[in-house]
């Protein structure tokens, strides 16, 4: 199973699709085990490679993982195939915005298009259980985020201005609790406020 992990990062390197850092999917895959989380929504799965490794931390843990770019979606099937979690990992292609999910789940994590975390945060909060978890990734965005004068150009600009707001946006949120790790590419742990 390692080699086959080590392929996906190699595939990742030379393709340029971004993956997790290491450290963000070890502190991913560490809340998962501490919470005994069973029950996962991955908004954003590009190769299948942060899906694996949350499914392979447990046995019982089932995730569904929605992927919209179509290369990507048959990269991360054929991945899943070849680590044998066919029965633990549920993948649709499509848009996350307009995908209808039904039932709840443990967490929910966020790691596709950037500009529209709020956007998937507002929408997927729904579908999450009482005592689960949002965690949101790339939050410090290559250090883009602290360093923004490193900014050479304007979509790049708009891009780091989007992950502020996303960030704003949770520190404000009075319905949501978020603690923010500078693990990986920054990570945001959500979760609710109890009445």
């Amino acid at each position: 199973m390692d080699d086959i992990i080590l392929e996906i990062e190699e595939y990742a390197k030379l393709e340029d699709v971004p993956i997790m850092q290491k450290r963000g999917i070890n502190f991913l895959c560490d809340l998962i085990k501490d919470n005994k989380i069973k029950n996962i929504l991955e908004i954003g799965s590009a190769i299948g490679y942060s899906s694996i490794k949350m499914a392979l931390v447990d046995k019982d843990i089932k995730v569904t993982t929605i992927e919209r770019d179509e290369n990507r979606y048959l990269e991360a099937v054929k991945n899943i195939k070849r680590c044998n979690l066919e029965n633990q990992i549920d993948i649709i292609l499509g848009d996350a915005l307009e995908t209808e999910i039904k039932g709840t789940y443990d967490l929910i994590f966020i790691d596709a298009a950037k500009a529209q975390y709020i956007k998937f945060f507002n929408k997927y909060k729904e579908n999450l259980a009482s005592n689960g978890i949002i965690l949101s990734d790339n939050m410090s965005f290559h250090g883009l985020v602290e360093e923004k004068e490193r900014i050479k150009n304007k979509n790049l600009r708009q891009l780091v201005n989007k992950i502020k707001r996303y960030i704003v946006f949770l520190e404000e949120n009075t319905e949501f609790k978020t603690d923010f790790y500078k693990v990986g590419d920054g990570i945001a742990v959500s979760r609710r406020v109890e009445d």
